[in-house]
């Protein structure tokens, strides 16, 4: 059950304040070992505080308090109440307490807060009217208990009776040893006799009507609350039975002495509270993405057909295969060492020193003092996906190997042959050729992870990881030199061919070489980018899978293409856009997004096994916008063809041919209302930037006309101008002094920049220099613009969007700022990963980088204003 942060509640706990960081690190010292916070224990909290729903749970007495008993001294501890009531407070986090007590006595004892839940009566009292359901000769038989036991052992010195709802207790923990040897005897023959059930819970001996159910309440909670993994600590017998049911990921503890089936044990509740605290701070961490690594500090690899993403330190942290939206095999991205990882790093700890892209390649190097971690996809046949790995150095390198497919939901086997690891059991062959690196394989039941330490003094090792791939060839480093230079001779060769500006050539490079790698060569369609579910807003709900080619991005990514002198890139995609619409009913019906092969996408689906990154669910596979009305594609895909046959000087008849067919599908449905460029989750609208791209549409295909002696249709340019006329009247709002997201709405959008921008309107016309001051106004802050403040139908916020801030880059230039369009373009730069990539968003109130990484909007929009502001600067 997925539960929102409560703030006011983490404010009152001021847990941060009582447990920073940093102390984590002393109570991993001898002393707190003592206590039983062992580093073996901080290493399993570490796992479970990265699961998705976690349940806290633990007795009353003895645990979560230093004694039993009805008194003031019977309070919890107040560090160990603090920790409670906070890790209450985390989403997707609960917590509980199950005690032999009654439910009215504990929630007056405890005073902890409605969001711990409380179960009395040893997991027998979920509610205050429990005891009103019993009947009248329950009632009969422990009246008679109490007098029994008043009759026996009340008279000693040391004892005290109380009177439960489904229970007589006993308490002894003032009474001598003899005396409670004594009362313990007859308690349990009182019971036998009575018909009542004996429970032995600490210092309190229990006579219930009702069996010790701790076991039963954990089992019900765990299935209301929809938890993926539970703690539980007790200091007890009867805790002993709520202990025995936890399984997989969860945690037992016991508190104190007393045989135990719990994997650790800690001293005291002192103990048990700081490991409350120390879960919490590790919960949190993880929740929020304080340790998460930045999404712009990633680097991609790619070859044409398939990508991967690498963390700073070297770790394969991403990856699918055979296709961009087929399940991961690697997605530590999204739900940490659990959800699949390939890891190297030296076995002597050291800081990495750095990490870089070859020059003009998109091959990644990470350096450590000792070792060097070399990392490329290579050229490989359609469906086969070849990683390289190459290690050197002086050290001694550590390899973890931990696929996971199908997003970690695919169980499987592995085996070592020879120089090679098999993963068994997948759908697809999985192998990874390391010779000279010896393997220790281990399995939780359902997944296997291989480690190795291999001696780089011996000369570069190797590692080919080759999926779907039947006859492997083996990876020998002699070999792989020759290999590795030809990928990046293949690279530098069309990056040479390139047509640079001299603004930041170097990152206009690198963006344009992460556009060729989101093209998918055996198709041509493009990716938006090679992730899914990377968050709009950390901890928040908008995270969408965009591994799929949008007609609009794929169109403007290989323009962008073109506009540096590739044309490969343009033909690919066209080409494959032809192949669609050979198969659809008419150009109008044309779907927003396709996969890569050109079929419609699966239903939109969420995968509950991933927490996500930095903690945000939904997972997501497959987009719901497949299915949306987006009228404005047929815009950007003119323009594609137009800026291509200027390239190129001719128009093929194939292009011409697509050129009618965008113009006919725009005379068909651009008067209809649709969903627009940013895909909002309600009713259909008259979106401004919708219609500016359907006269895009037919004043490209009017202008290619003229310029390659090709017929148009007359209603073209008698419908163009009726769209101009349309929007230029319909799309102003008085209020606003500017043209906002759609017709009868005050509500600004970034994208109607476009007016000008696309020159449906005179850049300086005073409505549009009114507009681009009302989006500098209303939506830029700091580095970044905003796509629109209006509410969209969607919880959560986000950050602004690159390609926005890209738009009113160009704007300022349009209309003459040039001093601002130099501002702004530096501050997008200084917002670039250390290797040069952008994702899709940022937010500057966190300085935090957001959305799917990298973004291919974010690097053409990148590449369209050094172009501009390099030619500004010339003339």
């Amino acid at each position: 059950m997925p539960t929102p942060f409560n703030q006011s509640l983490a404010d009152s706990a001021l847990l941060t304040k009582s447990l920073p960081l940093g102390l984590l690190r002393a109570f991993v010292q001898t002393d707190a070992a003592d206590d039983g916070l062992t580093p073996q224990l901080l290493a399993e909290l570490k796992i479970l505080a990265r699961t998705p729903g976690l349940l806290v749970a633990c007795n009353y007495g003895g645990t979560l308090c230093t004694a039993e008993g009805i008194s003031t001294e019977t309070l919890p501890l107040a560090s160990a109440a603090i920790a409670l009531r906070a890790l209450a407070a985390l989403p997707n986090t609960h917590a509980a307490v199950i005690s032999g007590r009654s439910l009215r006595d504990l929630a007056a004892v405890s005073r902890l807060p409605a969001e711990v839940h409380l179960v009395g009566s040893h997991g027998a009292e979920f509610d205050m009217g429990y005891a009103h359901s019993l009947s009248l000769a329950t009632e009969s038989v422990l009246q008679q208990a109490q007098q029994a036991l008043a009759e026996t052992v009340g008279a000693y010195r040391g004892i005290s009776i109380e009177r439960k709802p489904v229970a007589v207790s006993v308490h002894t923990r003032s009474a001598a040893k003899d005396v409670v040897d004594l009362a313990a005897r007859q308690a349990a023959r009182i019971a036998q006799e009575a018909g009542l059930h004996f429970i032995v819970d600490g210092s309190v001996l229990d006579l219930s009507v009702v069996e010790p159910s701790k076991a039963a309440a954990m089992e019900h909670l765990r299935s209301v609350l929809g938890v993926s993994a539970a703690l539980y600590a007790g200091d007890a017998s009867s805790d002993e039975l709520a202990m025995a049911t936890l399984r997989g990921p969860d945690m037992a503890l016991r508190v104190g002495e007393g045989p135990t089936v719990a994997g650790h044990r800690l001293r005291d509740p002192e103990s048990f509270a700081r490991v409350l605290a120390i879960l919490f701070e590790l919960r949190r961490a993880w929740l929020f993405g304080e340790d998460a690594v930045g999404l712009e500090r990633h680097s991609m690899i790619g070859n044409g057909s398939a990508t991967a993403l690498i963390t700073p330190d070297a770790k394969i942290c991403w990856m699918s295969h055979p296709l961009p939206d087929s399940g991961s095999l690697f997605a530590h991205l999204l739900g940490g060492d659990a959800a699949g990882h390939f890891s190297v790093e030296p076995v002597k700890s050291s800081q990495v020193l750095g990490q870089r892209y070859v020059d003009s390649t998109m091959i990644v190097e990470t350096r450590w003092a000792d070792v060097t971690v070399t990392d490329y996809l290579e050229p490989a046949p359609e469906g086969i996906t070849s990683l390289v790995r190459v290690l050197s150095g002086t050290g001694t390198a550590r390899i973890v190997f931990a696929p996971r497919p199908d997003y970690a939901n695919a169980p499987f086997s592995m085996e070592a042959r020879g120089t090679e690891l098999h993963v068994v059991g997948t759908a697809d062959p999985i192998i990874l050729l390391a010779p000279g690196v010896t393997f220790s394989i281990t399995s939780d039941g359902r997944h296997a992870t291989a480690t190795g330490e291999v001696d780089l003094r011996d000369g570069p090792v190797v590692l080919n990881l080759r999926c779907g791939d039947t006859e492997p060839q083996p990876a020998v480093p002699d070999d792989e030199t020759g290999r590795r230079s030809a990928v990046a001779h293949h690279s530098r060769r069309w990056v040479h061919e390139l047509q640079m500006p001299g603004v930041k050539p170097s990152l206009v490079r690198r963006s344009a070489l992460v556009l060729r790698a989101l093209v998918h060569e055996p198709t041509g369609a493009v990716l938006a980018a090679p992730t899914t579910s990377l968050p709009e807003g950390i901890g928040g709900t908008r995270n969408w899978d965009y591994r799929y080619c949008w007609l609009r991005d794929g169109s403007m990514t290989v323009n962008a293409l073109v506009d540096l002198g590739s044309t490969a890139e343009a033909e690919g995609f066209l080409a494959w856009l032809g192949r669609i619409l050979a198969h659809a009913p008419g150009p109008e019906w044309l779907r927003p997004l396709y996969s890569v092969t050109g079929a419609p996408l699966s239903t939109e689906a969420i995968i509950e096994s991933l927490p996500g990154y930095a903690g945000s669910r939904p997972v997501r596979i497959g987009n719901a916008a497949d299915h949306q009305v987006q009228l404005d594609v047929f815009g950007p895909i003119a323009e594609l063809i137009h800026a291509l046959s200027a390239r190129l000087g001719v128009l093929s008849d194939a292009h011409w041919e697509l050129m009618v067919q965008m113009a006919a599908a725009v005379l068909a449905r651009w008067h209809e209302a649709d969903h627009g460029i940013w895909e909002a989750r309600r009713a259909p609208r008259h979106h401004v930037y919708t219609k500016v791209m359907c006269w895009v549409a037919l004043d490209r295909a009017l202008r290619t006309a003229a310029r390659h002696g090709r017929d148009p249709l007359p209603a073209w340019e008698s419908t163009a101008a009726t769209i101009r006329e349309d929007v230029l009247r319909e799309g102003w709002d008085e209020t606003a002094s500017s043209y906002t997201v759609a017709y009868d709405s005050p509500d600004l959008d970034a994208a109607v920049l476009h007016i000008g921008l696309s020159g449906l309107l005179d850049v300086n016309d005073p409505r549009f220099l009114d507009t681009v001051t009302a989006v500098e106004r209303e939506l830029r802050v700091g580095p970044t613009v905003f796509r629109y403040r209006y509410d969209d139908g969607l919880p959560g916020l986000e950050g602004g969007f690159h390609i926005c801030t890209t738009w009113l880059i160009e704007a300022y230039v349009a209309v003459g700022r040039i001093e601002e369009a130099w501002d702004l373009f530096d501050q997008l730069v200084n917002l670039f990963g250390p290797t040069g990539l952008l994702p899709e968003e940022y937010d500057p109130g966190t300085e935090t980088h957001l959305g799917n990484h990298p973004q291919a909007y974010s690097h053409l929009g990148f590449i369209r204003c050094a172009r501009l502001l390099d030619a500004h600067q010339k003339n």
